[in-house]
């Protein structure tokens, strides 16, 4: 599974560059405040080593307040435009959306995949639409909403728990005729999940790629690395962030979901190096390790 979704290669792990058009998301709201602004911006990510851009007009950060569709889409539609008009039909674009609404004007714009943080629960005219449109699907992980997730982190057994959500949200979207090749997991770091929860699925994300679906991980500057590094600053968790890049790429993540694009790049190069590719970088009078008899 996952062969056919563009920006994914069986010898790489993609970085998937978050783009946030709006004035609250919980590391860079505001940064972007025109189209131009976000064109230049996807077209930096590109030039950094972005292999996906995953274009945003809703904050989901704990205590969001929920915009409409029709305030996202007067956020996101022009900017994919934009981008598709500038950068070309080459760059593989992501609405990050739980409204039908939004992501069928987002895939009419342009747009490739579809990343619903609600793994279809939100909004009941999304698994139809995926379907229908046989686009990418990212089915995420969560309780609850922006406002009432974090009084539902509450698991005894959060790796087991969110695989079994996993599955029974997949076997939703394929009842609603969704085919597996068009969908990629992610377990929804951040979302209802304590800084506990969130490392307990970092070291156990083998549970998850067992099941052939790519996996999507996105850690990027979350208050479970400020925890750990007591930093409140999300901008200067970078180094936290590429921590939890590299164990996620070690425990097989096809995608990275990030924000320091450029030093993520690298910092999964060489992750990839090391746990994608058992002979990656080796030179060819190195020796190798021989059978053990």
């Amino acid at each position: 599974m996952g062969s056919a979704i563009p920006g994914l290669a069986p010898d790489r792990t993609a970085i998937m560059a978050v783009v946030n058009i709006t004035p609250d998301s919980f590391s860079d709201g505001g940064r972007i405040t025109s189209v131009a602004q976000a064109v230049d911006t996807c077209g930096a990510h590109l030039q950094g080593g972005a292999h996906v851009l995953d274009i945003g007009g809703q904050s989901t950060r704990p205590g969001a307040v929920e915009m409409g569709p029709a305030v996202e889409m007067e956020r996101v539609v022009p900017v994919i435009q934009a981008v598709r008009q500038q950068l070309g039909p080459e760059p593989v674009l992501s609405v990050d959306t739980f409204w039908a609404a939004v992501a069928e004007a987002a895939l009419q714009a342009g747009v490739n995949w579809v990343n619903d943080v609600s793994g279809g629960n939100h909004d009941p005219a999304m698994l139809p639409l995926v379907a229908r449109r046989r686009c990418p699907y990212v089915l995420m992980h969560r309780r609850g909403d922006s406002r009432t997730m974090d009084a539902m982190a509450h698991y005894e057994d959060v790796v087991g728990e969110v695989e079994a959500a996993l599955l029974r949200q997949t076997a939703t979207a394929q009842a609603a005729g969704v085919e597996p090749w068009q969908l990629l997991w992610d377990p929804g770091l951040g979302f209802a999940k304590t800084t506990h929860h969130n490392l307990t699925l970092l070291r156990h994300l083998s549970r998850l790629t067992h099941h052939g679906y790519p996996l999507l991980v996105g850690p990027s500057r979350k208050r479970f690395i400020g925890a750990v590094l007591e930093q409140p600053d999300p901008c200067r968790r970078s180094w936290g962030t590429a921590a939890t890049v590299c164990k996620a790429i070690a425990g097989g993540a096809a995608v990275v979901r990030i924000h320091d694009v450029k030093a993520m790049a690298q910092v999964a190069t060489m992750a990839d190096a090391l746990w994608r590719s058992p002979q990656a970088g080796s030179s060819p009078d190195e020796p190798q390790p021989q059978a053990a008899n």
